[in-house]
């Protein structure tokens, strides 16, 4: 009889071998109230890479991370009428405290806008205080009616980023800077995901932006994910809050800003875009664990080489895990590490001793071939470089080959039916277009320019619109 396989094939129910994978990988388990989630120390552990790779990038364009409270009072939220609309179904709100209900209920952060804009009157005066670049690592909270792990959760956790800026060519320029050079950046050259740099249309925009900048990224199964937006908030917040300054030429001005975010939804988009069968393939750069090495056998010199190794591999910089567990069969721990993508195993038992080589597995690519011990440290660094450029090819390639340029509203839906991208012409699609393909649970994921740049204008001639069935 054939041996069930560990996870769902990805062919027989994508969705279930999603599940699968994040259960059995030890990423994350449902939460005791509906909708939340456990990160388990393997997921989080992803997360703080994740947090730090993107955090030095945040701060290298100047902005501070700041931290502003959980609860909202209402009332904030009145102040910015699209904002709230769009928001409004996603509220959780606290009535009670202390055992009283409150004079004012308040709402648990499903963004912080407002409070944060409350702040900023205070805080900006003069054109000295600008700009003013504010992040805040944080969780929020929006009521989900259709949870999915990681990628649709009514707590989560994210970065938010905030600013006040002089000028709208300011607050424009540092949008775009976020959107290109922090999150697309980290995107390609940490997760090694191929993503689609684009805007917004006006209905997908944010709620209370003028503009909105989007990477979408294409998930195993061809559907699309939001992987990080940044948006131009123009003054709307400003008049809601009466954030002014005082300019050079004495006069009292409304700020510009910008407010931008990326989420554990990252995870999710890890799994979906570079898992497979056999489990997670994590990127070598974002791994916290790029190496571990496995004693096959209890044998003492075994166990010595192994510790011997793991250690010469952590002073050359390698992220290194030492898995000397002999009382567990050797078997079902390779499988466990090949279920959590870890890069490269090198494996040795008593015979490889006595060759002076490792087994060396690489889980990105598959295979496994001998390597002698002495080559071992001064080759993994090439290997892991190697396998990182092969994940965003693959990415790439995907995309690319399920990617289809059409020329009506049926061709589109019916590429996005089968799984795949359709590029069609803005001006042919147009708003109405874009209300038809939603019929068919299709969307508009952004707009490009003829040549895969960003469009300055949501109708600039020779608009490209990227349509697809999302998650």
């Amino acid at each position: 009889m054939a041996k069930a396989p560990v996870l769902t094939p990805q062919a027989d129910d994508f969705p279930r071998w999603y599940q699968d994978l994040i259960t059995k990988a030890e990423l994350a388990d449902n939460g005791p109230v509906r909708g939340t989630m456990v990160i388990r120390p393997y997921g989080y552990g992803l997360w703080e890479r994740m947090q730090a790779e993107m955090d030095a990038r945040i701060k290298e364009t100047g902005t501070q991370n700041a931290y502003f409270p959980l609860l909202i009072p209402q009332s904030y939220l009145t102040r910015e009428a699209d904002h709230v609309e769009g928001f409004a179904p996603e509220l959780a709100v606290v009535t009670h405290g202390g055992g009283k209900e409150l004079e004012e209920p308040a709402v648990v952060r499903p963004t912080s806008e407002m409070i944060i804009n409350d702040y900023f009157s205070k805080w900006v005066q003069s054109y000295r205080d600008l700009p003013l670049l504010i992040n805040q690592w944080a969780n929020v909270v929006r009521w989900e009616l259709r949870p999915r792990l990681f990628l649709r959760t009514t707590e989560f956790l994210w970065q938010e980023g905030h600013t006040a800026h002089a000028t709208y060519e300011e607050a424009r320029d540092f949008a775009a800077h976020i959107h290109r050079r922090v999150y697309e950046d980290f995107m390609v050259n940490v997760l090694a995901m191929d993503v689609v740099p684009g805007r917004k249309t006006v209905k997908e925009r944010f709620a209370g932006a003028i503009n909105t900048l989007t990477l979408e990224g294409m998930m195993g199964d061809g559907k699309a994910l939001q992987m990080a937006t940044s948006h131009e908030l123009g003054q709307n917040f400003a008049k809601a809050f009466n954030t002014q300054y005082l300019s050079k030429d004495g006069r009292q001005e409304l700020v510009w800003q910008t407010s931008w975010g990326s989420t554990t939804r990252m995870i999710g988009a890890l799994v979906m875009m570079h898992g497979d069968d056999n489990g997670l393939r994590v990127p070598p750069r974002l791994a916290q664990i790029q190496a571990v090495v496995l004693a096959i056998k209890g044998d003492e010199a075994v166990l010595a080489k192994v510790r011997e190794l793991g250690d010469r591999l952590k002073a050359a910089g390698i992220r290194v895990h030492v898995d000397d567990r002999t009382d567990t069969p050797f078997g079902r721990r390779a499988v466990d590490w090949e279920l959590k993508g870890v890069p490269v195993r090198i494996e040795i038992g008593p015979r490889d001793l006595e060759n002076g080589t490792a087994m060396l597995a690489r889980r990105i690519p598959g295979g496994k071939e001998p390597v002698s011990l002495d080559a071992l440290v001064p080759l993994l660094p090439k290997v892991l470089e190697e396998d990182q450029a092969l994940l965003l090819k693959q990415s790439r390639e995907r995309r690319e080959s399920r990617t289809t340029e059409v020329a009506t509203i049926d061709e589109a839906v019916e590429v996005a039916g089968a799984g795949g991208w359709a590029r069609i012409p803005w001006a042919v699609l147009g708003e109405e277009g874009e209300a038809k393909l939603a019929d068919h649970a299709v969307t508009v994921r952004c707009l490009v320019a003829e040549d895969g740049s960003v469009p300055d204008a949501d109708d600039a001639p020779g608009n490209v619109a990227v349509v697809a069935r999302a998650y």
